[in-house]
């Protein structure tokens, strides 16, 4: 049955505050579950499970699937669809308030979503930067933030260096708007990260890495020793002598660095943060 049909049932109608368009298209879901590399063993957390058509097909694919979604009106839909079905678990929340750490303590696990386009980063940021991470995400997204979080040094962003330094992003495929109800307005992807068990360079911390990246984009139009300067707070003078050895020109801009160079900017000025 089609989401439209389904939501009719339950006298319901997609929230636009929500971001909802619900995927029905066959060969679309499918695409996802093959994308993610679902397993019998593996587990799944479902981001947003709507109307439940992909929670069905991932249920038959995986060993378990844990399902967060935030609409609680969608509450008596998804409990009578999955009623019978006792390797799917539904947790009602905000995925932001929700902790993977408490839900998979001692075992890695996929993260499946069709999620709402608004809040992509705050979900991308709220699974990666954490200790425990998923060993892939596979995230229907708008078509412009997957190519920003594949894009290559020359167009990078904070966004693209966040995401690159927790896994290898690639852009699995677009979506016709076709394929969800209500359509989108505007065009849609699959996203697929594959998660690194450690980061691909050598930083004196996490926190301090975000520190320069987060400082050096602040001011992206200007070079990197005014953005870094005025982020970090340090008298250009200083900023100089300290990166000297770092074989990184602070004339350049933020989106030109590769991962390694803020690898190597971060060690020259991890102690000498603010």
């Amino acid at each position: 049955m089609n989401p439209k049909a389904l939501l009719e049932q339950y006298d319901l109608q997609p929230r636009k505050s929500l971001g909802q368009n619900f995927l029905h298209d066959p060969n679309a879901l499918e695409k996802i579950v093959t994308t993610a590399e679902v397993m019998p063993g593996d587990t799944v957390l479902e981001v947003g499970p709507g109307t439940g058509l992909l929670t069905e097909r991932l249920a038959r694919a995986a060993g378990r699937v844990v399902a967060v979604e935030v609409d609680t009106r969608l509450k008596p839909l998804l409990e009578a669809q999955f009623a019978q079905t006792p390797n799917v678990t539904l947790i009602w929340d905000d995925i932001l308030n929700v902790n993977p750490d408490t839900l998979f303590p001692e075992r890695d696990f996929i993260v499946v979503a069709n999620v709402p386009y608004y809040i992509t980063s705050a979900i991308l940021k709220h699974l990666l930067e954490r200790e425990h991470r998923p060993r892939r995400l596979v995230l229907t997204v708008q078509l412009e933030v997957a190519e920003r979080v594949c894009a290559k040094p020359g167009d990078m962003s904070l966004l693209a260096v966040s995401v690159q330094f927790f896994g290898k992003p690639s852009l699995a495929g677009k979506l016709n708007p076709a394929v969800f109800w209500p359509r989108p307005d505007v065009d849609s992807a699959l996203l697929r990260i594959d998660c690194y068990p450690t980061p691909p360079v050598d930083v004196p911390g996490v926190g301090a890495f975000f520190a320069v990246v987060k400082a050096g984009f602040s001011q992206k139009r200007k070079q990197l020793k005014n953005a870094l300067g005025a982020g970090l707070k340090l008298p250009g003078e200083e900023l100089m002598r300290l990166t000297a050895g770092s074989g990184v020109d602070l004339t350049r801009r933020a989106e030109t660095l590769t991962l390694e160079d803020w690898a190597a900017l971060t060690r020259a000025l991890a102690y000498n943060l603010p």
